[in-house]
């Protein structure tokens, strides 16, 4: 079986939620990558590449798969901004669930009339799955005459876990100084982004100037660094290839960006004033990261949040000792998002261990929309007295 793309628009991969999706991309290459159990091609198009598929568990040596590609005429061609060694090492399971899935699909109806998002798996809607916070007006991110502005600056800081200068994308609220201790946003972005993401598909800048002045938002310092931790960050070539780099990137947080951060900024340094938070595969780095970590967050958030999220076990260990620590744990996905299993299957974690959270299941898909709207929902919770 292969698995191919039409050109336009994303293509299934599997069905559980463990592999995500295929996306095109252009490559100086200009070739198109059809992938088989047995070898792969190449012909003159556009290239696919998977995107995520580190759930699944490493459980032997895939040998003589995909060694080569081939041109149509039969010439072997260089493997040069194809898949990594590490994808097709993934990917090979993927493609046999598809198969089973796939077989499974035609010969089920309920499972065939299933609604499926853009890409990812079935969606199945249970109870708890509904919107709890209704959609806000675009109106939330445009700029308001009389209502004082926030700076956002790019900066540099050492990484010594990459071992080269990264860049930081800073949001300080208005009025900012040093004569007052701000808590502090960690906001990450998604497998194809890197620290513009966040302001180019939501704008925080605006968005937190505009609920500061309406007083529904504490003023806060975002912080939008690069969770893509390696020399090159940039989201270029095969984004896939760069999925360890993410995470490598808790080192990086933990160990250079937030020392950077209350080095260069008056902010309160302790768990009760950090929050930590994404979208994506930064939603998935947030619950990763921030649930493992409660000494250094009591806030977190993840939206629509990415396969790499760790099982609901590994991130909460310890139910009795989360429900102390754990001031705001907030998840969202849209209800035409094939990723939402990965929320659900947290989700679901939560209530079975009477963790209290927030989850918000809105009509959106994998998309900037649900992000912007969840952020803007999310802020207005944090660094607040509980009730």
């Amino acid at each position: 079986m292969r698995i191919k793309h039409d050109g336009l628009s994303d293509t299934l991969v599997s069905t559980n939620g463990l592999c995500v999706h295929m996306q095109p991309r252009s490559f100086e290459t200009s070739a198109a990558c059809e992938i088989s159990l047995l070898r792969c091609k190449i012909s003159h198009e556009t290239q696919e590449e998977v995107t995520a598929c580190e759930s699944i568990p490493a459980s032997g040596v895939i040998q003589n798969a995909c060694s080569s590609l081939e041109t149509p005429e039969g010439q072997v061609v260089s493997m040069k901004r194809t898949l990594t060694l590490i994808a097709l090492y993934l990917l090979l399971p993927c493609v046999l669930q598809v198969v089973q899935a796939s077989a499974q699909d035609q010969t089920n109806p309920e499972r065939r009339d299933r609604p499926r998002g853009r890409f990812g798996g079935p969606i199945e809607l249970g109870p708890d799955d509904k919107q709890i916070y209704p959609d806000p007006p675009n109106s939330i991110v445009e700029k308001r005459d009389g209502v004082p502005r926030g700076k956002l600056e790019m900066i540099d800081y050492e990484s010594k876990t990459v071992g080269t200068t990264r860049k930081i994308n800073v949001y300080t609220p208005p009025g900012y100084s040093d004569e007052t201790k701000y808590p502090v946003l960690y906001l990450l972005h998604g497998i194809g982004g890197d620290e513009t993401e966040w302001q180019r598909f939501a704008t925080p800048d605006v968005l937190l100037d505009n609920l500061i002045a309406d007083g529904k938002a504490v003023p806060m310092i975002v912080v939008m660094p690069n969770g893509r931790a390696q020399k090159n960050d940039r989201a270029e070539g095969n984004v896939m290839a760069s999925a360890p780099a993410f995470a490598v990137f808790e080192n990086d947080l933990l160990n250079d960006v937030i020392p950077t951060i209350e080095s260069r900024y008056s902010v309160a340094a302790d768990r009760q004033h950090r929050a930590l938070a994404g979208l994506s595969m930064g939603g998935g780095q947030s619950l990763n990261f921030g649930l493992t970590h409660l000494d250094t967050f009591a806030w977190v958030g993840g939206f629509s949040s990415a396969p790499n999220t760790k099982a609901p076990k590994e991130l909460i260990p310890d139910t009795e000792s989360t429900k102390k620590q754990l001031e705001l744990l907030y998840l969202s996905c849209g209800n035409k998002d094939g990723l939402i299993k990965v929320s659900q299957r947290v989700q679901r974690y939560l209530k079975e261990n009477d963790i209290p959270h927030h989850w918000n299941v809105d009509s959106y898909g994998h998309d900037p929309t649900h992000w912007r709207n969840n952020l803007y929902h999310f802020v207005q919770l944090l660094f607040k007295e509980t009730p």
